[in-house]
């Protein structure tokens, strides 16, 4: 019994190291730059957090528990006074406070710690969720590619995955009939929450990215400021 649990929990352990690092390879969505080092001792984190972003053994790739307690609490997932002035079941990106909120009946809202698009890579304004995918699969645009040509071999498509770049879920954001080529989505890495690291999707955890999933319906507008 015991060594099964070691080789779970092992098994666990090498899956989030590897989804890790595809995130910080890969994505549309890549991260740059040298993760930041926690310092400091932070506060024991409550088991009700722990049990919100545990693992999720019954997803088609099992995901693994995030390592909540390196994120700053102001970016675990919790119900606040909404402050958007949006009516309720609207997408809001707050990017200088990386928050993403989904507006709540009774001037209430969800809000997820959020990472950004890093200079040259943001966009604002609004638009609409076209449609929206569980574990989908993904391909790079073709100048990103022109960037990064190591990303050639998923010019048709990398497979769904946790090393995916997109992860979990995916929900794509049109302006009309126009595709603008931005993502919320999953991301494993969890020093990218907080900061402006990506090609300008909009990256949130696993277990927050599967909860926003559940929640907003397709056609939902969103607001990026």
């Amino acid at each position: 019994m015991s060594f099964a649990l070691d080789a779970t929990l092992s098994r666990r352990a090498a899956l989030a190291g590897l989804a890790s690092f595809g995130a910080l390879a890969l994505a549309g969505c890549t991260t740059t730059g040298t993760p930041p080092v926690v310092s400091g001792p932070r506060p024991l984190t409550p088991p009700d957090v722990l049990a919100m972003y545990g693992p999720l053994p019954d997803e088609e790739f099992p995901v693994p528990a995030a390592p909540i307690h390196l994120l700053d609490p102001v970016y675990w997932r919790q119900e606040v006074a909404n402050p958007t002035g949006e009516e309720p079941g609207c997408v809001v990106v707050d990017t200088a406070n990386r928050f993403l909120y989904w507006t709540l009946p009774e001037g209430r809202a969800m809000r997820y710690g959020v990472g950004i698009g890093r200079a040259g890579f943001e966009w604002n304004g609004r638009a609409h969720i076209a449609y929206k995918r569980k574990w989908p699969t993904w391909t790079p645009p073709a100048d990103m590619i022109a960037r990064q040509p190591e990303l050639e071999i998923y010019r048709h498509g990398q497979p769904p995955g946790l090393d995916n770049a997109l992860g979990a879920r995916a929900l794509y954001i049109h302006q009309g009939n126009r595709d603008t080529l931005y993502r919320l989505h999953g991301n494993m890495d969890i020093h990218s929450i907080g900061k402006a690291v990506s090609s300008g999707c909009v990256r949130l955890l696993f277990q927050d990215v599967i909860d926003l999933y559940d929640r907003v319906p397709h056609g939902a507008p969103i607001l990026v400021i």
